[in-house]
């Protein structure tokens, strides 16, 4: 007779089928096996089989007993022992504290006894620490024994969750992912640990694990999920090389998919292109011009009103740009007027002339000065007229 017995095991959320039609067998002293892909439904049957879940159809049967509808804390004190995927313990208290908490169903005092600091309570106590620090020298963990668990690393978390589920006591062990977190080297350790479990506690085991090397180096058996339902099962070894359950793990149908794995021309002329394209964006990556910032509106209006200064100013700055030449024209035609002056002959004066008509009186001179060739002119015409 199977310790573990499960049989057209089906649940469904909304228009979701979870599970459909599980059948799992778990015989005496086996650690079996339960993997697939990643929302294969392996952590829902785990619900399901300790009582987290209550299954639409289908049955649960512990030693030939129904435990479908008993609630988890009925079946932890039957033997059943579960660690999770998500680590389950006290953060705040320390490593021994937390195996002593695993094992509160144990405890035969009651809530006034404890209060009042019996001496059977003592006892007892005596006796949970004992235990605790027998468990903690089996995984190796003594040096942590004082620390508080929140700060350890998450291997190490999944390896004290395992001694919390032994210090149950469990008959048979269900296992959720117990090598999540920790390397190659480290993983292989848990498979040893596993192995000398079973043999020196006749410990019957249920085990989800990704890491397939771990699985087929303890396991006897093997189920494979996929969608919900079982896709195959028999020996590591025939599940190793099964072609529909290598096809679920790298996708596709089997053995179509299987069939497939070689590079064709088609993969090989896109391969190539697309190569060819990322040079190409490689190459015109430097000449991209990175977007403008968005101003602030404050900005936005010191830079409008300094452009209008600007645009004031520069005509300004073009018409003293266009009177420079003038200018200095005027200065080097300034000492020719000046010699034709010195040159030019005086008219007699007559004797009936005013004394106002001999001297002219001087003409205030412009504050723009005219070209060169306008103040030649000019002074000719006085020459005309006073002749």
């Amino acid at each position: 007779m199977p310790v573990l017995e499960v049989r057209d095991l089906s649940i469904r959320f909304g228009g979701l089928q979870a599970l459909e039609g599980v059948n799992i067998d778990v015989n005496e002293w086996e650690i079996v096996g339960l993997i697939g892909p990643n929302g294969a439904g392996k952590t829902t049957a785990f619900n399901c089989i300790t009582g987290f879940y209550k299954p639409n159809t289908g049955s649960v049967r512990y030693r030939g007993q129904d435990v479908t509808r008993m609630p988890p804390h009925r079946k932890a004190a039957m033997g059943f022992g579960r660690t999770f995927q998500n680590v389950g313990m006290v953060k705040s208290a320390t490593a021994l504290e937390n195996l002593k908490t695993a094992q509160h169903a144990k405890i035969g005092y009651d809530v006034m006894s404890g209060l009042a600091g019996a001496s059977a309570t003592w006892r007892e106590e005596k006796e949970l620490e004992d235990k605790a620090n027998a468990i903690l020298d089996l995984l190796d963990l003594s040096s942590i024994r004082s620390t508080k668990v929140g700060g350890l690393s998450y291997g190490t978390l999944k390896l004290l969750e395992l001694g919390c589920a032994l210090a149950t006591d469990p008959d048979i062990l269900l296992l959720d992912e117990p090598s999540s977190g920790m390397g190659p080297d480290e993983s292989d350790e848990l498979g040893e640990r596993l192995l000398v479990l079973r043999k020196e506690f006749g410990l019957t085991m249920l085990l989800i694990e990704h890491h397939v090397p771990l699985v087929l180096r303890v396991c006897d058996h093997v189920y494979v999920l996929n969608f919900g339902r079982l896709l195959a099962e028999g020996q590591p070894s025939v599940i190793q090389t099964h072609p529909e359950v290598v096809a679920a793990y790298l996708g596709g149908e089997a053995p179509e998919a299987l069939a497939q794995t070689q590079v064709t021309d088609e993969d090989a002329a896109l391969d190539e292109a697309t190569s060819d394209a990322l040079e190409h964006d490689a190459a015109d990556a430097p000449a991209r011009r990175t977007p403008a910032r968005k101003t602030s509106p404050r900005k936005a209006a010191a830079k409008a009103s300094t452009k209008s200064a600007a645009k004031s100013a520069a005509p300004k700055a073009t018409a003293a740009k266009s009177a420079a030449p003038k200018a200095t024209a005027a200065k080097s035609a300034a000492p020719k007027a000046t010699a034709a002056k010195a040159t030019a002959p005086k008219p007699a004066a007559s004797e009936g002339t005013p004394a106002a008509a001999k001297k002219a009186p001087a003409k205030r001179a412009p504050r723009k000065v005219a070209p060169a060739d306008e103040t030649a002119s000019m002074q000719a015409g006085a020459d005309e007229e006073t002749a």
